[in-house]
């Protein structure tokens, strides 16, 4: 009876877990249409960024950006894939894995069978971080040929419509970019809180919802995103409320 209640409760987490990744993914994505929030403002940022790249010659600075932004996305793959060998390491010594975990205190004990079927799922999430972080990797290298084919300043026969729809379309395909390297980086906050499971189900539970309400609380509420958000008139008042108090 204890082993079948253990399996069900641990089928509850692996539900709750699914439901709390996907579930914030989907409300952060309804939210953000409608709300300001660190994407939707950063993709504004991005048409600027687009926009004056167009009325500039040099586009040498442009290029290092996406390539630094093609970088960090880079060693996040890389990073993936050792932590991919360390869980397959891990998979399989999960004999020793299970008597280390032993030892340690407040740590629930579970069958070799279901440890391992953690360690596979906890897989599965860096796997998907890997594509993830690959895909974003593809992606900026895209964008990185949308500076390179930009129409010059000098270009007659490019209109003013068509700058500014391309300036709107890079700006897209950045943003893509960025989605992708955000959802990366929201497998690797889960997969942390996936390290709970191998305690208990219920901590594992708590951790997901707690993932959830650190991710709401950046996205939506963070301190950065209220200074991003402030307009011109706002900034002069915060100004010259610093000048006044110097």
């Amino acid at each position: 009876m204890s082993f079948i209640l253990s399996n069900l409760t641990n089928l509850a987490a692996a539900l709750w877990f699914i439901t709390c990744w996907g579930g914030y993914t989907r409300y952060a994505t309804w939210k953000g249409r409608d709300t300001a929030c660190l994407a939707s403002v950063m993709h504004l940022y991005r048409e600027d960024w687009m926009r004056r790249m167009l009325l500039r010659d040099n586009r040498i600075a442009d290029a290092s950006v996406i390539g630094n932004l093609e970088r960090n996305a880079s060693f996040f793959a890389s990073s993936t894939l050792i932590i991919l060998a360390g869980i397959l390491t891990v998979l399989g010594a999960s004999d020793r894995a299970l008597s280390l975990l032993a030892d340690l205190p407040l740590v629930q004990q579970a069958s070799q069978s279901m440890s391992e079927i953690k360690l596979l799922c906890l897989a599965v999430v860096f796997v998907y971080a890997f594509f993830t972080f690959s895909w974003c990797m593809r992606q900026y290298n895209f964008a990185a040929v949308l500076v390179g084919s930009a129409p010059m300043i000098g270009e007659r026969q490019v209109s003013e419509q068509e700058r500014k729809a391309f300036a709107s379309r890079a700006a897209r395909v950045i943003s893509m970019a960025a989605n992708q390297f955000n959802f990366g980086l929201r497998s690797y906050y889960f997969g942390m809180a996936m390290l709970s499971w191998f305690i208990s189900p219920w901590a594992f539970m708590a951790m997901s919802a707690g993932v959830v309400l650190v991710l709401y609380r950046r996205e939506f509420h963070s301190d950065v995103l209220e200074v991003m958000v402030y307009t011109p008139t706002e900034a002069s008042v915060e100004m010259a409320k610093s000048e006044s108090s110097i």
